[in-house]
This record gives C-alpha cells, structure tokens and sequence, in this order.
C-alpha cells in the first residue's frame, strides 16, 4: 500500500491496485471562515495551500470515502471537482442522502462487511470527542482495509482514543494505523480528536503497528503540532513506530 498525506484529513491510500481518496476537503487555501469559539480566529480555512493540484488528486481514483460530512473532511471543492459518477462510500444514509443530492449516482452506505473490488471495508465506530461535545459533534466512522496481498490498514477518523477504537485495535490487529492527530477543540468541552495521550494509548494498544498522524496545523482549531507531537515520540522512543507527515508526503508498506 501506499498512503499519500495531502492535507488534513484528506489522504490518497493506493491498496490492493485501487486507489482511494479519503476525506477530502479541496478548498484553495482561506477559502471559509474560522471554525467558532476556537483559537485563530483570525485566520480562515484551510490554512495552508494543497501541496498538489487538485487534478492530480483526483487523477485515477476509484473510490471516495467520506466519514462525515465535516467541511474539514467533504467541502464544495471537492464535491464541484470529483466526477458524478465516481464510486463514493458514505457512513450512513443520511450522510449519503446529502451527496446524492450533490449530484453523485454511486454512493453506497459503508457497512461493517462492504467489499470493493475484492477490498474489504469494515466500517468501525468513532467518538468525535468526550461528553456534551458529542452532541454537537455529530456522528462520524473510520474504515478497516483487509485484502489478502495487503497489510490490514485501519483509518481511526475523527475520534478521540476510548474502548471501541481499543476493540477496533484488537479485533482486527492493524499492521498500520492512521489517526487524527491535531487534538483540535473549540474553547470548551475539550479534544474532538486524538491528542499526544491518545497517540500514545493506540501505541501501547499496537506496539508493532506503525501509526501515521494526520489531521494536523491545517485548520484553526488545532491544538497539537507536529514538532510537538515528534518530539513527545522521540522523548518515549517510539518515533520508528509513529510517523508525523508534511503535507504531500506518502508512505509505502
């Protein structure tokens, strides 16, 4: 497999001779406002430009998934920009309602035994935060790969470490694991995702995994950076396990 880091949450996974775009937000650089009651207030979404062009992106991909329906993970630039006819996966029907009504002919609702071209895509739960904020946060997923010429791959989404992400991790034993990473909050109700302590528990939980952080310095509310983030793994030694990359970079397994 290859994972490709373009920006945010948005990653384009090559597995098993298809190729995936996850989570795309495709927005030049500054095009929305703040998130709210957050930090940087000052500054618009998404904060840095995409390292490549979005016609390089979108360039032969078989298949979206989309985890939820966050402008940071689903926006107009990429709904404007991918085919209509693309094939494209859905957390849920309502989720799926919404894109059809974006135009979109193919959009399937990912279930936990969906298989694509031989790929099977096990939809797991998520907890887009702790407590009151999860009312606000709304509902989101993250998708387990498994394909016999693959390593099986797990994308954790937009959820904070708590036991179901711990059963995920033991179920399915993930040779490779991407999280969301930025700890991003608004002023109150604390993190909406993954956090150094969290990283840190997916470790202990996946000792021999290799772990990628997303999700990181591309939107206001972030909270954790990536040079922090590398330091804390190189201060406990875990950074051959835990990967931070730049946007654009990529990775194979």
């Amino acid at each position: 497999m290859k994972i490709h880091q373009i920006r945010n949450a948005t990653v384009v996974l090559e597995y098993a001779g298809k190729k995936f775009l996850i989570d795309p937000m495709l927005a030049e650089k500054g095009v929305y406002p703040p998130f709210p009651n957050s930090p940087r207030q000052d500054k618009k979404n998404p904060l840095v430009d995409l390292p490549i062009s979005v016609d390089q992106i979108i360039n032969g991909i078989d298949a979206v998934i989309v985890t939820h329906l966050h402008y940071d993970h689903w926006d107009e630039a990429a709904a404007d920009a991918l085919p209509k006819d693309i094939k494209l996966f859905a957390q849920n029907e309502e989720d799926a309602t919404e894109i059809r009504h974006a135009g979109f002919q193919d959009v399937e609702v990912l279930q936990e035994n969906t298989v694509f071209e031989g790929i099977q895509l096990i939809k797991t739960k998520g907890e887009h935060g702790r407590g009151e904020i999860l009312q606000l946060a709304g509902l989101v997923c993250g998708i387990v790969f498994k394909h016999p010429s693959e390593k099986t791959l797990y994308v954790a989404g937009d959820t904070v470490w708590y036991n179901a992400v711990q059963d995920t991790i033991h179920t399915h034993e993930p040779e490779i694991i991407v999280v969301n990473a930025g700890d991003n909050q608004f002023f109150e109700g604390g993190s909406l995702v993954m956090g150094i302590n969290d990283v840190y528990e997916v470790y202990k939980a996946a000792p021999n995994a290799k772990i990628i952080a997303v999700h990181m310095e591309a939107v206001n509310h972030w909270a954790l950076s990536r040079e922090d983030l590398k330091k804390f793994t190189i201060d406990i030694g875990i950074e051959t396990n835990v990967f931070v990359p730049n946007d654009g970079e990529s990775y194979s397994f």
